[in-house]
Protein backbone atom coordinates (compact mmCIF):
# COMPACT_ATOMS: atom_id res chain seq x y z
CA UNK A 1 0.00 0.00 0.00
CA UNK A 2 1.27 3.47 -0.87
CA UNK A 3 1.97 5.91 1.92
CA UNK A 4 -0.22 9.01 1.86
CA UNK A 5 1.99 11.97 0.88
CA UNK A 6 2.60 14.23 3.88
CA UNK A 7 1.33 17.24 1.95
CA UNK A 8 -2.13 15.68 1.61
CA UNK A 9 -2.96 15.31 5.32
CA UNK A 10 -2.47 17.45 8.42
CA UNK A 11 -4.16 18.03 11.74
CA UNK A 12 -7.60 19.55 11.30
CA UNK A 13 -8.52 19.53 15.00
CA UNK A 14 -8.29 17.60 18.24
CA UNK A 15 -11.62 17.56 20.12
CA UNK A 16 -12.49 17.32 23.80
CA UNK A 17 -15.48 17.82 26.10
CA UNK A 18 -15.55 20.81 28.46
CA UNK A 19 -17.86 21.59 31.37
CA UNK A 20 -17.42 25.35 30.90
CA UNK A 21 -16.94 26.93 27.48
CA UNK A 22 -16.27 30.38 28.92
CA UNK A 23 -13.42 29.29 31.21
CA UNK A 24 -12.07 27.24 28.30
CA UNK A 25 -12.26 30.33 26.06
CA UNK A 26 -10.53 32.52 28.64
CA UNK A 27 -7.72 29.99 29.06
CA UNK A 28 -7.05 29.23 25.38
CA UNK A 29 -7.77 32.68 23.95
CA UNK A 30 -6.92 35.20 26.67
CA UNK A 31 -4.05 33.34 28.38
CA UNK A 32 -2.55 31.03 25.75
CA UNK A 33 -3.31 33.24 22.73
CA UNK A 34 -5.27 30.86 20.48
CA UNK A 35 -8.12 32.93 18.98
CA UNK A 36 -11.68 31.64 19.10
CA UNK A 37 -12.62 31.29 15.44
CA UNK A 38 -15.98 29.50 15.55
CA UNK A 39 -18.78 28.65 17.97
CA UNK A 40 -21.29 26.27 16.41
CA UNK A 41 -24.59 25.71 18.23
CA UNK A 42 -25.87 22.24 17.32
CA UNK A 43 -28.76 19.91 18.14
CA UNK A 44 -28.65 16.34 16.89
CA UNK A 45 -29.14 12.74 17.90
CA UNK A 46 -26.02 11.46 19.67
CA UNK A 47 -25.73 8.23 21.64
CA UNK A 48 -29.46 7.54 21.17
CA UNK A 49 -30.80 10.88 22.44
CA UNK A 50 -31.31 14.36 21.05
CA UNK A 51 -28.61 16.56 22.53
CA UNK A 52 -27.82 20.26 22.22
CA UNK A 53 -24.27 21.45 22.47
CA UNK A 54 -21.86 24.21 21.58
CA UNK A 55 -18.78 23.22 19.55
CA UNK A 56 -15.97 25.80 19.68
CA UNK A 57 -12.76 25.97 17.64
CA UNK A 58 -9.53 27.73 18.67
CA UNK A 59 -6.87 28.39 16.00
CA UNK A 60 -3.50 26.96 17.09
CA UNK A 61 -1.79 28.05 13.86
CA UNK A 62 -1.43 26.77 10.34
CA UNK A 63 -5.19 26.21 10.01
CA UNK A 64 -5.12 23.63 12.82
CA UNK A 65 -7.45 23.84 15.83
CA UNK A 66 -8.35 22.65 19.30
CA UNK A 67 -12.09 22.01 19.56
CA UNK A 68 -14.36 21.69 22.60
CA UNK A 69 -17.94 20.48 23.16
CA UNK A 70 -20.22 21.66 25.98
CA UNK A 71 -23.63 20.03 26.38
CA UNK A 72 -26.78 21.75 27.65
CA UNK A 73 -28.70 19.18 29.66
CA UNK A 74 -27.74 18.34 33.22
CA UNK A 75 -28.67 14.69 32.66
CA UNK A 76 -25.99 14.47 29.91
CA UNK A 77 -23.20 15.55 32.25
CA UNK A 78 -22.32 12.25 33.99
CA UNK A 79 -22.20 10.49 30.62
CA UNK A 80 -20.36 13.34 28.93
CA UNK A 81 -17.89 13.86 31.76
CA UNK A 82 -17.02 10.16 31.72
CA UNK A 83 -15.69 10.63 28.20
CA UNK A 84 -18.26 10.00 25.53
CA UNK A 85 -16.93 8.03 22.58
CA UNK A 86 -16.83 10.32 19.57
CA UNK A 87 -16.45 13.55 21.49
CA UNK A 88 -12.76 12.81 22.17
CA UNK A 89 -11.09 12.33 18.81
CA UNK A 90 -8.41 13.52 16.45
CA UNK A 91 -9.37 14.93 13.06
CA UNK A 92 -6.98 14.94 10.12
CA UNK A 93 -7.58 17.28 7.20
CA UNK A 94 -7.36 15.72 3.76
CA UNK A 95 -8.70 16.19 0.25
CA UNK A 96 -11.71 14.33 -1.16
CA UNK A 97 -9.59 11.82 -3.13
CA UNK A 98 -7.58 10.93 -0.02
CA UNK A 99 -10.76 10.53 2.03
CA UNK A 100 -12.30 8.28 -0.63
CA UNK A 101 -9.13 6.17 -0.79
CA UNK A 102 -9.04 5.76 2.98
CA UNK A 103 -12.73 4.85 3.02
CA UNK A 104 -12.19 2.20 0.34
CA UNK A 105 -9.19 0.72 2.15
CA UNK A 106 -11.09 0.64 5.46
CA UNK A 107 -13.99 -1.22 3.86
CA UNK A 108 -11.63 -3.63 2.08
CA UNK A 109 -9.85 -4.30 5.39
CA UNK A 110 -13.13 -5.16 7.10
CA UNK A 111 -13.67 -2.00 9.18
CA UNK A 112 -17.46 -1.86 9.32
CA UNK A 113 -17.76 0.87 11.95
CA UNK A 114 -16.98 3.70 9.51
CA UNK A 115 -19.36 6.63 9.33
CA UNK A 116 -19.57 9.45 6.79
CA UNK A 117 -21.09 12.62 8.23
CA UNK A 118 -21.95 15.91 6.56
CA UNK A 119 -21.34 18.77 9.01
CA UNK A 120 -22.02 21.46 6.41
CA UNK A 121 -18.68 23.22 6.84
CA UNK A 122 -16.88 19.90 6.25
CA UNK A 123 -17.53 16.26 5.34
CA UNK A 124 -16.07 13.73 7.75
CA UNK A 125 -15.21 10.06 7.71
CA UNK A 126 -15.02 8.53 11.20
CA UNK A 127 -13.44 5.23 12.17
CA UNK A 128 -12.27 3.67 15.43
CA UNK A 129 -8.71 2.39 15.29
CA UNK A 130 -7.65 -0.92 16.89
CA UNK A 131 -6.75 0.97 20.11
CA UNK A 132 -10.19 2.54 20.49
CA UNK A 133 -9.08 5.98 19.22
CA UNK A 134 -11.65 7.67 17.02
CA UNK A 135 -10.00 9.16 13.95
CA UNK A 136 -11.80 11.62 11.70
CA UNK A 137 -10.67 12.33 8.13
CA UNK A 138 -12.07 15.73 7.19
CA UNK A 139 -12.63 17.41 3.83
CA UNK A 140 -13.43 21.10 4.21
CA UNK A 141 -16.30 22.73 2.32
CA UNK A 142 -15.06 24.28 -0.96
CA UNK A 143 -15.94 27.74 0.39
CA UNK A 144 -14.30 27.17 3.81
CA UNK A 145 -12.36 30.44 3.77
CA UNK A 146 -15.52 32.56 3.62
CA UNK A 147 -17.24 30.27 6.16
CA UNK A 148 -14.32 30.76 8.57
CA UNK A 149 -14.33 34.52 7.96
CA UNK A 150 -18.06 34.70 8.77
CA UNK A 151 -17.77 32.44 11.86
CA UNK A 152 -14.73 34.31 13.15
CA UNK A 153 -16.65 37.60 12.92
CA UNK A 154 -19.48 36.28 15.12
CA UNK A 155 -17.70 33.63 17.25
CA UNK A 156 -17.75 35.64 20.49
CA UNK A 157 -21.37 36.71 20.00
CA UNK A 158 -22.37 33.12 19.14
CA UNK A 159 -20.69 31.74 22.26
CA UNK A 160 -22.18 34.46 24.49
CA UNK A 161 -25.67 33.77 23.07
CA UNK A 162 -25.30 30.03 23.65
CA UNK A 163 -23.93 30.46 27.18
CA UNK A 164 -26.82 32.86 27.86
CA UNK A 165 -29.32 30.06 27.21
CA UNK A 166 -30.18 30.54 23.52
CA UNK A 167 -29.29 27.09 22.15
CA UNK A 168 -30.79 27.66 18.71
CA UNK A 169 -28.59 25.90 16.14
CA UNK A 170 -26.58 28.30 13.98
CA UNK A 171 -25.23 25.75 11.52
CA UNK A 172 -27.36 26.50 8.47
CA UNK A 173 -24.94 24.73 6.13
CA UNK A 174 -26.35 21.24 6.63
Amino acid sequence: MDKIPETRTRLHHAAYVTRDQESTRKFYEDVIGFPLIAAWAETETLMGAERSYCHTFFDIGGGECLAFFQFVREEDKPEINAGVPGMHHIALKCDADTQAGIYGRLKAAGFSDTQLFEHGYCRSLYVTDPNGLIVEFTVDHPDIESIIKKRRATAHEDLKRWLGGDHTPNNLLR
